[in-house]
């Protein structure tokens, strides 16, 4: 199998480059842009980022063997001794993008990129485990899901790929849109559109401009675009694209998924295409897991994956860190829900909570929700609608926000206590009567509600 190169003349077709020393490139199998990773013959090319700037790490990575380098053009002057070959463009980010964009072009592997206000990464994952099975997998990392995390993760595959899944997100305009030029997906699938980003999406009609861009870009390609028409949006904005297969759980979708029962909180589901039926009850907690599992099991199908294949793969399917991780102990269950958090995630592991009935008392831990703009106050008070008033149900909240969520909740005579210090609530969890308790811990990352996990770890261990 022949070996993936950027040629010289991928080089020169980078707009606004000029290349120094030109006879002495030789083709280059990789493109890294972290000095400390290079190895001999690879391309380093210099980002600069909010925090570190890769123009001052030139010198490392030609000692550790880059064979060619790309820099800003105004950054020359200090490099210009070197002999190696030295390639300069008005700005890096975009050429790193267009490198990987013909990457993309000549990998043999199909690319399937995925993007959503909530369920992505996880959604991302199931795939990935479901794909594994069948195909040589190569999947986003991390949060490698920006302008610079989807051609790093394009520009990771290699000749042996034959699926490249990539998490593409956005949290402002135009973000969607240029990762999907450089991508160019044969399939693309939104989970949801919700109240996510709001700060600068502004509002729900906001998110799917933004999103949408993702079908935009496919449809240019003849790709396949899966539309989850349980959402509203999506079902009434995406009549206009072709090559549309639909998925859902109600009404006439293409791909139709049943919700038999959930076993202790985990979700049975059958799931039906071309007159063809499986079913399945999945290793991971949750309701919305099962939406997921729906979206990435259209995927597969899509990939020319059987129901016998799906439900095999399924098996392996684990749950991603920090998204409803269920942890059985002898005095409680705790949930783990601490990576992110917007209202319908919030919704969706309450759910779980009420779903899994091993202990009647139930211990909701709450943190701001981030990223939610001028609907911050309205959001937070809204997620009071959630809650039902029930005398085993305690409610537990921290950050500028969530006094909000505590008045709304004290309205409906609904037990709640706002900590105002985070020592305050690690001391509760620490010592309070909280044992034979379903405990959900949920917040946005900037919250780091995984402290109150991890305490509480310690003391039901």
């Amino acid at each position: 199998m022949k070996k993936i190169i950027i040629t010289i003349e991928d080089l020169f077709d980078l707009p606004t480059s000029v290349i120094y020393n030109p006879d002495a490139y030789k083709s280059a199998s990789r493109v890294i842009i972290d000095s400390r990773k290079i190895q001999k013959g690879d391309l380093f090319v210099a980002i600069k980022g909010l925090k570190l700037d890769g123009h001052d790490f030139v010198f490392e990575a030609i000692k550790n063997g880059a064979c060619a380098i790309l820099i800003n053009s105004n950054r020359l002057k200090k490099f210009n001794s070197l002999k190696i070959p030295i390639v300069t463009v008005k700005n890096t980010t975009p050429a790193y993008g267009k490198l990987a964009n013909h990457w993309r072009n000549k990998l043999n592997a199909k690319v399937i990129s995925i993007t959503g206000s909530n369920g992505k990464t996880t959604t991302k994952e199931m795939i990935a485990s479901l794909l594994n099975s069948k195909f040589v997998v190569t999947k986003s990392e991390a949060n490698n899901n920006n302008h610079i995390g989807v051609p790093l993760t394009i520009l990771s595959a290699d000749e042996k790929c034959e699926a490249l899944i990539l998490e593409q997100g956005t949290n402002h305009f135009g973000e969607i849109s240029y990762s999907a030029r450089i991508s160019e997906p044969d399939i693309a699938l939104i989970t949801n559109i919700g109240d996510s980003h709001l700060e600068f999406l502004k509002n729900r009609k906001g998110v799917y401009k933004e999103k949408s861009a993702l079908f935009d870009e496919t449809q240019k390609n003849n790709g396949v675009l899966l539309i989850n028409t349980d959402d509203p949006i999506l079902r009434k904005e995406t009549k206009k694209y072709k090559n549309r297969i639909t998925f859902g759980f109600f009404g006439k979708p293409d791909i139709k998924g049943k919700l038999i029962t959930t076993l202790e909180g985990k979700p049975k589901i059958e799931i039906s295409y071309k007159g063809n039926s499986f079913s399945t009850t999945l290793p991971v907690y949750g309701k919305s897991n099962a939406k997921n599992f729906l979206a990435a099991s259209a995927a597969a199908l899509m990939f020319g994956m059987n129901g016998k294949e799906i439900v095999n793969a399924a098996k392996n399917i684990a749950n991603v860190k920090g998204r409803l991780e269920v942890k059985n102990y002898s005095k409680a269950v705790l949930i783990n829900d601490t990576y992110n958090s917007s209202p319908i995630s919030v919704q969706a592991a309450y759910e779980l909570v009420n779903d899994i009935k091993k202990f009647k008392q139930k211990i909701v831990v709450l943190g701001d929700m981030f990223e939610l703009g001028k609907q911050s106050v309205k959001l937070h008070k809204g997620l009071s609608e959630i809650f039902k008033n029930n005398k085993n149900l305690f409610v537990l909240t921290i950050g500028n926000l969530m006094p909000h969520l505590t008045t709304e909740l004290r309205k409906r005579n609904i037990k709640s206590i706002h900590f105002h210090l985070r020592e305050a609530l690690a001391l509760y969890l620490k010592y309070e009567e909280i044992d034979n308790s379903v405990i959900l811990v949920k917040g946005s990352r900037g919250m780091m509600m995984e402290e109150f996990v991890n305490i509480l770890k310690t003391r039901f261990e």
